[in-house]
């Protein structure tokens, strides 16, 4: 079995996936996307696996997407690039499991992936 979690240490919803995590003793691997972004390739394998659209995994309340992207029609690929350019628009937090994953943030969604 292969976990991992694609956290923000400042979110307090990512955080409580991660100590989760820990609580179930499982191991896993740890990405602080915010310092290492996914690809643009690994943001569509993301997509993909959590069977959404880009849109659905964008953070539509940031800063930065209002700013710079709001009103916008942006194409999927688009919207990938915005992610992988400023990650802090990705939805989080991400639990990766083999070839599936969920947004975890709710203690039923971790479940599920567990």
């Amino acid at each position: 079995m292969s976990l991992k979690i694609y956290h923000n240490s400042q979110c307090s919803k990512s955080n409580a996936a991660w100590s989760a995590l820990e609580n179930h003793h499982i191991d896993f691997i740890t990405i602080n996307y915010l310092e290492n972004p996914p690809s643009v390739e690994e943001l569509k394998e993301l997509i993909q696996q959590l069977g959404i659209t880009p849109l659905e995994l964008v953070r539509v309340n940031e800063t930065i997407f209002n700013e710079k992207y709001r009103g916008k029609n942006l194409t999927d690929e688009e919207l990938i690039v915005a992610m992988h350019e400023n990650p802090i628009l990705i939805q989080r937090p991400i639990i990766v499991k083999d070839d599936k994953a969920v947004i975890a943030r709710s203690e039923e969604a971790i479940r599920s992936i567990l």
